[in-house]
């Protein structure tokens, strides 16, 4: 019998031993553990909130007003992944909203110009703040924090301690406008649906080719109940998503938004040379410059992409209020980067996936809905948005102690 076919039976026994299972989850704790605390904690508001959680009128609201905390927490993870953090985000939004509504409300901006310039604002406000950061060694938690302060007083100074608004209707379409039906259905929007469908069987097309990749060239195979049961609930959840809001309005214009987004930045952390690059800088600076990256360049980079994300973000909050406000963005920082801990990501840098992040924030939005449901006081909200955030935090310490 040759060496090859030896090798091959033994990695099977190794996959067919005792416990292996068992060991696959323990390695891969981080990836099962927020999707099941995921399906537990909207199972637990379903039940608690007799159905209302999972409605679809409820259901278009939750994406609606966690829209701008996915589309930050996509650049948030990068940057934690580099070892770095933002604080500025939340003032950044707010600003980027404030200027927005100057251009289009005060001096009559056509709207689709006014955001074009608001995204190149975000990304040079990212690109300022990464400058210090990258090439001037200041630690990202004094530069951020200082931002912080001050995109909050020229959120004010613009705005001379007022609102601004209303904006025309087609700025408002970004995020209260829906998906048309191009194929006319009356109680059902047809197109919706279809999208959900082929989103579902795409994922379940790439899951399945990257198992067959993973057992042709030997790598650590997930045991197939795992596997399948994680494939039902992704895809089961997604075309449970997609007949609930087709049955509603449709496909909110923000989901397609983010829907593209998650995919592109899924794509650039996993397949391109320039996000492996990100993580070889988050998991060790001093190795990775070794090894001829340009670390300056990357950190520099992934703030300005920050600043472009909560500049995005700015102009969809702005588009849902429909109003420019002084205190817009407030505290926003903390649920991103809350969400991005949740998700996965490690405090230390070097680890973090963006589905990981996405689902981070859903975990937060779905706390929020459900315990704004269930009349919950905003004291008691934070209390227990924090310990989840702290239970997070403990979890990586502990897997990382014990790796």
């Amino acid at each position: 019998m040759s060496e090859q076919a030896t090798q091959q039976i033994d990695l099977e026994k190794d996959r067919a031993a005792p416990g292996a299972s068992w060991g696959f989850v323990r390695r891969h704790m981080r990836e099962y553990g927020i999707l099941v605390a995921l399906v537990v904690i909207m199972a637990f508001f379903q039940i608690m909130t007799d159905g209302i959680l999972l409605k679809p009128i409820n259901l278009t609201n939750l994406v609606l007003q966690n829209s701008y905390i996915i589309i930050m927490a996509l650049g948030m993870l990068l940057v934690i992944v580099s070892g770095n953090i933002d604080l500025s985000v939340g003032s950044v939004l707010g600003f980027v909203g404030a200027l927005a509504a100057v251009m289009i409300v005060n001096w009559d901006m056509n709207y689709v110009l006014a955001g074009v310039i608001c995204l190149f604002v975000g990304a040079v406000i990212g690109a300022m703040q990464g400058y210090w950061i990258a090439y001037w060694r200041i630690p990202s938690f004094i530069v951020t924090l200082a931002g912080m302060l001050v995109f909050k007083g020229l959120t004010l100074w613009l705005l001379a301690g007022q609102s601004v608004g209303p904006f025309p209707r087609g700025f408002q379409l970004i995020s209260s406008g829906f998906l048309p039906d191009l194929f006319g259905g009356e109680d059902i929007n047809l197109l919706s649906l279809a999208l959900g469908v082929a989103l579902a069987g795409l994922i379940l097309f790439l899951a399945v080719r990257a198992r067959m990749r993973s057992q042709a060239h030997g790598g650590e195979d997930e045991p197939f109940a795992f596997f399948a049961a994680r494939i039902v609930i992704v895809v089961g959840a997604i075309l449970y998503l997609a007949w609930m809001l087709a049955t509603f309005r449709g496909f909110p214009n923000v989901l397609i938004v983010m829907a593209l987004l998650i995919a592109l930045y899924s794509f650039v952390t996993s397949r391109t040379t320039v996000g492996r690059r990100i993580y070889a800088l988050g998991g060790n600076e001093k190795a990775a410059k070794l090894s001829g990256i340009k670390t300056e360049r990357l950190t520099f980079l992934t703030f300005a992409n920050m600043g472009m994300l909560a500049a995005l973000a700015g102009l969809v909050f702005a588009a849902r209020l429909n109003t420019a406000t002084p205190k817009a963005g407030l505290g926003f920082e903390l649920d991103v980067i809350a969400a991005v801990f949740i998700g996965g990501a490690s405090m230390s840098g070097g680890v973090g996936t963006i589905v990981g992040a996405v689902i981070g924030a859903f975990i937060m939005g779905v706390m929020n809905n459900g315990m704004s449901i269930l009349g919950i006081g905003i004291d008691y909200q934070q209390v227990i948005k924090g310990l989840v955030l702290l239970l997070a935090v403990i979890f990586d310490v502990y897997n990382k102690n014990k790796g």
